[in-house]
């Protein structure tokens, strides 16, 4: 057997063929990024799982407390897309040979300080050592109640497509880390930097979304790329439109463009689906969770996913995201 590349599957290619059928009913066959567990009358366990490896997710010379941070931050914001209460997670680390106490210090330091602010608790895990590079896997817990869980595949023509906070900042924010963006300001670089090492769960507004969404997932591959998949689960074409597409002061100044931000990836906010009557009462719940959320685009018969100009043209990207394989 050969290992070339065009022999791989996608990485959604492999869940399907070889994953899928040994998941159970709870799992929706793999095609969300949580499963349910019915733990008690009224309630259920939703469970995610990410695994972030150094270099790929993270720098390996990143501060040990803030990839601790960030590893934590994108399981609940998994957690928040799901309209989750997070509760607890479980933590595997495979450590370099050369690891040390005072780095495992700064890296527990890290974990202590986020489940105090969002409210979740260690609840075990595994560790062992590697030659390879620093992989940390989390998998976290949270509640809703039965059968209220924000599914990825219930978009339906006819919605609206809207987005939590501003899109791009985190892909900036590393281009910056790269020194590839010496001409920005101190403070500019400060905050788009801080939204690609520190993603800001939105697990309010998540669970205030609740039974006023058809779809939603986090946007952690890249806007365009993440939308495509809540249009492949619910067999529906999303168009997005390019002038709305929300972008930070601090991204525009660094000269960001909206194609790019749809595509980079780490955001972490929460892109979702909804009948368009359910605007005023979507736009309600963000305000009251402090959390904007902008309309871009909608939903209509078809596939995929695209991002059109302001005279209604399909703006060509090389690629919609991150892909993992």
């Amino acid at each position: 057997m050969t290992n070339s590349s065009s022999e791989r599957a996608s990485e959604f290619e492999l869940i399907a063929k070889v994953f899928a059928p040994l998941s159970a009913p709870g799992a929706y066959g793999l095609t969300d990024d949580a499963a349910t567990i019915r733990v008690l009358d009224g309630a259920e366990l939703v469970v995610t799982a990410d695994l972030l490896s150094a270099d790929v997710h993270f720098r390996a010379e990143d501060e040990p407390r803030l990839i601790a941070k960030k590893a934590l931050r994108v399981n609940i914001s998994d957690l928040g897309a799901k309209g989750a209460k997070p509760v607890g997670y479980l933590l595997s680390l495979a450590l370099p040979r050369n690891w040390t106490m005072p780095w495992i210090e700064s890296f527990a330091a890290g974990l202590r300080e986020d489940q105090s602010e969002l409210s979740v608790s260690l609840m075990g895990g595994d560790t062992t050592s590697t030659d390879g590079p620093l992989i940390v896997a989390i998998t976290a817990f949270g509640t809703v109640p039965s059968g209220t869980m924000i599914r990825r595949n219930g978009a339906k023509p006819g919605d609206l497509v809207f987005v939590s906070g501003t899109i791009g900042d985190a892909g900036a924010g590393l281009t910056a880390l790269k020194g590839e963006l010496p001409n920005i300001s101190a403070r500019d670089r400060e905050v788009l930097v801080g939204r690609y090492l520190l993603p800001q769960p939105r697990t309010g507004l998540g669970q205030a979304l609740r039974g006023k969404v058809s779809a939603a997932l986090d946007v952690s591959d890249g806007l365009l790329a993440d939308l495509g998949h809540i249009a492949e689960t619910s067999n529906v074409r999303i168009l997005v439109s390019a002038d709305r597409v929300p972008l930070s002061d601090a991204a525009r100044k660094a000269g960001l463009r909206v194609p790019k931000a749809a595509t980079a990836g780490d955001d972490y906010e929460i892109a979702f689906t909804a009948q368009a009557s359910r605007r005023a009462d979507i736009l309600r719940a963000a305000a009251d969770c402090g959390c904007p959320v902008t309309e871009i685009g909608r939903v209509e018969p078809g596939a995929g996913v695209a991002l059109l100009d302001s005279s209604g043209r399909e703006i060509p990207v090389s690629r919609k995201g991150y892909r993992h394989f």
